[in-house]
Formats: C-alpha cells, sequence, structure tokens
C-alpha cells in the first residue's frame, strides 16, 4: 500500500486495526474510500493476543435472555439494557459473518465447540484453540486485502482535527487527524468525512498489564482533548491470571482455563476461591481478582497458582497448544506443575462515550470496540464479550455511517506546524514520567483503592501533566512522547471518575466505601474542561 501524503483526504478513516477497526472498513468500503491506519505493524494489537474467544448463543441450551441476564449481573447494575440486547441478540449473525470470511473455529461432532468461562451460565464461547484473536485477524486482514482495503502501518495519531481549535464557526466537530510517520517523523494531514476510533484500551497505564505496547489510551485522550464525553474510567478490568514470571512480559493465562476446571491455590497448595465466592474459579473477573490480590497481601506470597494438572495432558495440549507451549519456554510443565499468576490491568470498561451505532458527542468522530463506552459492560466486562461487542459495533457503525463532504472545512485545516520545536535531547524525561505515571496508577489506583490514595494520584498527575506538556510543545515529536501525552491524560481521566464514584461496585472497589449504593447507579461521565 502507498505510504500516506502529507496532506490526504478519505470518506472514512479508521484509527486502529483489530476486530473492531477492520470489521468497519469492509463493511464501509462499498460505500467510500477507507483508510485505515495502526500504529505499528499492522497485526499488532489486542485482537491478535485475545485468547479465549467469541461469547455469543450457538448452543442449545442457551437462549438470549441467559446471555443478557449473565452479562447485567456482571455489569453490577450500571449496564444499558438497550446495548446489551443488541450485542447479545446480533451476535450469532456476527459469528457466521466471520465464518463466511474464513475464520476456522473449533469444532466438535460438526458444530462449534463452545468452553464457558467466569460468570456465564453456559457454554458459549466459540474459539479456535487458545488463539482465536489471532485467527480472527488473520480472516479480517485477508479479507480487507481482497477488498482492496488501504492499511498504512506505523502511523501514530497525534491528535483529532477539530473544528473549535481551528475557530471555525458552528457546533464543533472533528475534520480528520494529524498522524505521526514513526519512520520519518514527518507529520500527515487527513481529512476525512468520518474519522472513526478503533484504538483499542489503555493497559500501559498501568505498570503491570496483559496489553501490548499499543496499547496507551490514544482513542480516548484524543477524543477528550478535542471535546468528546468520556465516561466510566473508574472501571478498568483487572485480569485475574497473568503469567508471573521474570522473563514473561504481558502473556495472558486465558480464563478459559478455570472454565475448563482450573484450581487456583496459595503458596501453601491450598485451594482459597470458596473463602471468597461460592461460584469459586467461575466467578466474575473482578471478584476473581480482588481475591487472588487478597490472598496473595495475606500470606505475603508473590504469586498465586493455577493448577491444571488434574486434567489430562493430552486434553491440555489439544485445548491450550499455546499457553502450553509458552509456558514451557518459561520452564513450567502445566501437565505436572501450577502455574504461577498475578492479575494485571487487562481491559478499559469505560471510555468515549457512543450511542448504538458508534456515534460519539461530536459530529464526524465515532468510537468502536474498546475505546468506547456503549453502556454493554457496565461496572465489569463479562469474559469474550470484548470480541463480541467489536464485530457487533464495527458493523453497527458501518451501516450507519455517511461520509460528508467537509468542503469549505478542509480548505481551512491547515499542515502540522512544529514552529520552534527543538530536537529532543532529554529521552530520560520521558523514560522517567512515562514510569512514574504507571507506578503511580499502578499503586495508588490499582485493584483495591482509597480516597487518600486517589487525592495523591490526582495531585501529582497535575504535576506530571504540566511537566509533559511543556515537553511536548518544546521538542518535536516523537511516537514515545505521544503516547506519554496520551497515557497522562487517560491516567487523570480514570482517576477522575474513581474520585467521584462514593461506593464499591464492580471493577472499582474503594476501602472507604466498601458496599455499593443505590445512589450511585449512573455513569460517571466526565465532559469537556471538567478535567483542567
Amino acid at each position: 500500500m502507498p505510504p500516506l501524503a502529507p496532506r490526504e483526504t478519505i470518506d472514512f478513516l479508521v484509527l486502529g486495526g483489530g476486530v473492531a477497526g477492520l470489521s468497519f472498513a469492509l463493511e464501509a468500503a462499498g460505500r467510500g474510500s477507507v483508510l485505515v491506519l495502526t500504529k505499528r505493524h499492522r497485526s499488532e494489537g489486542s485482537t491478535q493476543y485475545a485468547q479465549g474467544g467469541i461469547a455469543s448463543v450457538l448452543g442449545p441450551d442457551d437462549d438470549f435472555q441467559k446471555h443478557v441476564d449473565d452479562t447485567l449481573v456482571a455489569g453490577a447494575g450500571l449496564c444499558h439494557r438497550d446495548a446489551v440486547e443488541v450485542t447479545v441478540r446480533e451476535g450469532p449473525e456476527r459469528i457466521r459473518w466471520l465464518l463466511s470470511l474464513g475464520v476456522e473455529l473449533d469444532r466438535e461432532g460438526g458444530a462449534l465447540h463452545l468452553t464457558r468461562e467466569g460468570g456465564h451460565s453456559r457454554r458459549r464461547v466459540a474459539h479456535a484453540k487458545d488463539t482465536t484473536g489471532r485467527e480472527v485477524e488473520r480472516a479480517l486482514l485477508a479479507a480487507c486485502d481482497a477488498r482492496g482495503v488501504r492499511i498504512v502501518e506505523d502511523q501514530v495519531a497525534v491528535d483529532l482535527v477539530s473544528s473549535a481549535k481551528l475557530g471555525l464557526p458552528g457546533a464543533n466537530r472533528v475534520l480528520g487527524a494529524y498522524v505521526l510517520d514513526r519512520a520519518s517523523g514527518e507529520v500527515s494531514t487527513v481529512i476525512a468525512g468520518q474519522t472513526v476510533l478503533a484504538t483499542g484500551g489503555a493497559g500501559k497505564v498501568y505498570l503491570y498489564t496483559s496489553n501490548p505496547d499499543v496499547a496507551t489510551g490514544d482513542g480516548v485522550a484524543m477524543a477528550w482533548r478535542a471535546g468528546a464525553d468520556v465516561a466510566n474510567m473508574e472501571f478498568f478490568q483487572f485480569h485475574p491470571t497473568c503469567l508471573y514470571h521474570p522473563l514473561a512480559k504481558s502473556f495472558l493465562i486465558s480464563e478459559a482455563l478455570r472454565g475448563e476446571g482450573g484450581i487456583l491455590r496459595n503458596g501453601a497448595g491450598e485451594a482459597f476461591m470458596a473463602r471468597y465466592d461460592p461460584r469459586k474459579e467461575l466467578a466474575p473477573r473482578d471478584i476473581v481478582a480482588r481475591s487472588i490480590d487478597a490472598e496473595m497481601k495475606r500470606r505475603g506470597d508473590e504469586s498465586a497458582f493455577l493448577d491444571m494438572t488434574h486434567l489430562p495432558k493430552h486434553f491440555l495440549l489439544e485445548h491450550f497448544p499455546n499457553i502450553y507451549a509458552t509456558c514451557r519456554e518459561f520452564g513450567i510443565d502445566m501437565a505436572v506443575q501450577p502455574i504461577p499468576v498475578v492479575p494485571a490491568a487487562h481491559y478499559l470498561c469505560g471510555g468515549v462515550v457512543t450511542d448504538l451505532a458508534g456515534q460519539t458527542s461530536l459530529p464526524g468522530l465515532l468510537a468502536i470496540g474498546e475505546v468506547s463506552c456503549t453502556g454493554l459492560h457496565g461496572a465489569n466486562r463479562l469474559a469474550s464479550n470484548s470480541l463480541l461487542e467489536g464485530l457487533v459495533f464495527g458493523h453497527r457503525a458501518a451501516l450507519s455511517a455517511r461520509p460528508e463532504d467537509r468542503g469549505a472545512d478542509a480548505a481551512r485545516v491547515p499542515a502540522w506546524n512544529p514552529g520552534d520545536a527543538l530536537d529532543p535531547d532529554e529521552g530520560v524525561v520521558v523514560t522517567q514520567n512515562w514510569d512514574e505515571v504507571r507506578r503511580l496508577m499502578w499503586n495508588y489506583v490499582g485493584i483495591v483503592r482509597t480516597e487518600k490514595r486517589l487525592a495523591r494520584a490526582h495531585t501529582r498527575l497535575e504535576l506530571l501533566r504540566g511537566e509533559i506538556r511543556d515537553y511536548y510543545w518544546q521538542y518535536k515529536l516523537t511516537p514515545d512522547l505521544v503516547e506519554l501525552r496520551n497515557l497522562a491524560d487517560v491516567a487523570a481521566l480514570i482517576v477522575a471518575c474513581a474520585r467521584r464514584r462514593k461506593e464499591s461496585r464492580g471493577l472499582h472497589f474503594l476501602l472507604d466505601h466498601p458496599k455499593p449504593d443505590d445512589r450511585e447507579l449512573h455513569d460517571t461521565v466526565v465532559r469537556p474542561g471538567e478535567l483542567d
């Protein structure tokens, strides 16, 4: 595919190449020109690393109401029922669409093999061994190539182009984006009829995460700076089980292992989940993550252990070949020894507020997938509803999106102007601030929170954001600097939402208010200007 020109005009600009972005691109390609930009290699993103599968009503003992009910229970009272209904009811058709594209999901006796994960009352998770995301990404990219969808790699979105920032008359609207080429350091101006955020999550805002390095909250931060509403950022899901090993980086141990009978044990070998929840290992993720955290703190253990040794080796090799092989690379044979695991930041349940067609509060800006807040997840995401959400809302957004002719607006969008920016000469400043933001969030805004810690996080983040802003405007752009700026803004949004919610609900556990409060049954919406 040709590289970006210094100035481009496109009907649909899609930022992000995961399941949501590629689903949108394929559906929209017949109604206008589509440009997909990815930060690194085109397959690099959270979709690629999704292990468990796609939850949907596919089994004879299941029905829509059961899936809806399980989602509502996991969401702890904050799910938007309309978003849940839409996602659940449209799920089977989206999976049939994937199959039509050549996605190869595991089968048993001709039917799809379905597994079960925490929070689900039935087996309803379709999967491709333990590398479902990789298979979905492969097929979507192949379909985009066959359709001639233009995908350009190594492009880092810097900021959205908004009419308000340009001083244009009328309501604030998004006109496109400024984009940094990772190799050349040049910034292109892309004018778009519709700009689609499919940038994924923000796990790198925390010190320990299951997310890939690209998950730096770019979409949320850019949308916020452009003037979009953001909500429910306090609900950051910590996956209970990431591999604990000094040489392992962000490797997830799928919830499907617990769904197939895995047992969580402490350092003394005791199965402990029954002390925390009657559903034991199949409790929702927020409960399992807090239980592991509490058990580790109670005993002083460095990790918990997921025991699969009671299952036959051939079963483990058949169902979890990638996890088995990766553990073996680190000297762990899961057939004969428990896997050391710890919780890690995994999934952002809040994000940019949208309607059921992906429309944000800003005309010209759509958001789909993990970057969005549709109301599907409420206070806690049900396992394997994430790939499903990307498929459903990528499709729905593409059906309703209409490319707008930017006309006179486009002519008034200037090229990127670096001004008197200097070549960066103190990379240690970026590295230090990056590390400080992530450690601060882990220690003060993690699995268990207090009002005092949140207040400290707010104070320190304001100082850090000031330092980062000064550096941003003084020096020429680098990908690391762009990501650092976004991380700091996302961290501030998480803290702002967490300080407003005076209760414990779902993924937000506040020791000062350890129980849910019905007066808090509402989204935590942060509107433009409310942080600063």
